[in-house]
């Protein structure tokens, strides 16, 4: 069985891994790290500790919605979460990790402007 990196846990909420093939689980947010755990396989987990996290961006849909968010890494490349409230799954996030590595990602709209910038 895997143990937990947090001590206390502030949130656990259900969520989709969205990366390869789609898996359901859970995630916990706790005073250490960032978990998910998948539902139906136990060894198929997650688990990102703050020091570990470099940033977080939001995908932002008409300037209420948030669908998804990723999270980048310093080594282990970027994780793509989609939970069952995200806005309370990032306020969560909020408590441990510093405002300036939350971010909303780039619209489409933005992405267009930017490249005839170039």
């Amino acid at each position: 069985m895997i143990e937990s990196q947090n001590k206390t846990i502030d949130l656990s909420i259900k969520a989709k891994h969205l990366q390869g093939f789609t898996s359901l689980g859970d995630v916990v947010i706790g005073d250490k790290a960032f978990e998910y755990y998948n539902e139906k396989n136990p060894r198929d987990f997650i688990q990102i500790p703050r020091s570990e996290i470099e940033l977080i961006t939001a995908e932002v849909i008409f300037k209420t919605k948030i669908p998804r968010f990723a999270i980048h890494t310093k080594q282990n490349g970027d994780f793509i979460f989609s939970t069952v409230d995200n806005k309370k799954t990032l306020r969560a996030i909020n408590k441990y990790i510093p405002g300036e590595k939350l971010r909303k990602s780039l619209s489409l709209l933005d992405y267009i402007k930017r490249a005839f910038k170039k």
